[in-house]
């Protein structure tokens, strides 16, 4: 985040020189930047760690953050995702052969961030075991392609992938001549893949979503086939399962009142026993 967002901005820039001005200034091209509300929050955050060191360390004399409103929200609005039928009348907007069309099916059917998926290369695609390795993240600041690892440790992970998926991304590559193993497979900026996005929403006629709201129709539709938040925060690589809980558990009002008829089914079938074991 400091990489990306903070150092970009602000340059070689001293810390005792940065006014409250300059901290507005900079929330303001943030959010033209249209991130959700939480990972604003988070920026916001991350920049206000550094003046806070610097005070306390550095006798650093005014955090300029602590002068303006924080950016952002700590807890995520309502979730924007798409139904299952959505992102197909969606995909149907796509051509097959383009390599959108392959990167729309990994972000949906993997639940995969956005710099988890352009980072990744023919190598991190075990097409034996229809898996594929996350253990990377690309972004790119100052007209410069950054590849590195992924935000937490938990990010690391193996997906497994689905058969029809795995034969796409095999198709695709095996439409790239004499292509490396090593580079990326899809060799662009995250915002082309926002213009594709945008421009193909229109022509589906379905609701306006970010990429990253991608993840959450993912993590939608496998909750709606009854997947547990366990398997669900391994799968999205969350630090914490109380992460995946706060964002989603909204989501699961059905399992609620599963567990409530499954414990009423439970006191019944007891009782049932004991009025045979009585009679008898």
């Amino acid at each position: 985040m400091i990489e990306a967002h903070i150092i970009p901005y602000f340059g070689n820039m001293k810390l005792n020189e940065i006014t409250p001005s300059d901290i507005i200034n900079w929330q303001n091209a943030i959010r033209e930047k249209q991130y959700s509300q939480t990972y604003m929050r988070m920026l916001q955050n991350q920049i206000t760690a550094l003046f806070t060191h610097a005070q306390k360390i550095y006798n650093l004399g005014n955090n300029p953050c602590k002068k303006v409103k924080k950016m952002g929200k700590s807890d995520a609005d309502k979730l924007n995702f798409w139904t299952y039928e959505e992102y197909e009348q969606f995909i149907k907007t796509v051509d097959k052969k383009s390599h959108y069309y392959v990167i729309f099916e990994i972000l949906f059917w993997t639940g995969c961030r956005e710099g988890e998926l352009l980072a990744l290369t023919k190598d991190d695609i075990d097409f034996k075991n229809n898996q594929i390795h996350i253990s990377k993240t690309y972004y790119r600041t100052g007209g410069k392609d950054i590849v590195t690892t992924p935000k937490t440790e938990q990010s690391v992970r193996t997906l497994e992938i689905p058969e029809f998926l795995k034969e796409e991304i095999q198709d695709y590559y095996n439409r790239l001549y004499d292509y490396p193993t090593d580079k990326r497979l899809f060799p662009i900026v995250a915002e082309a893949v926002q213009h594709k996005l945008k421009r193909n929403v229109e022509k589906a006629g379905v609701k306006k979503i970010r990429v990253h709201d991608i993840r959450h129709s993912h993590t939608a539709y496998l909750i709606h086939q009854g997947v547990q938040p366990l398997i669900i925060k391994e799968r999205l690589g969350h630090r914490d399962i109380k992460i995946t809980l706060n964002t989603y558990g909204h989501l699961y009002p059905n399992e609620q009142k599963n567990v409530a008829a499954m414990l009423d089914h439970r006191k019944k079938e007891n009782a049932l026993a004991a009025n045979k074991s009585i009679s008898k």
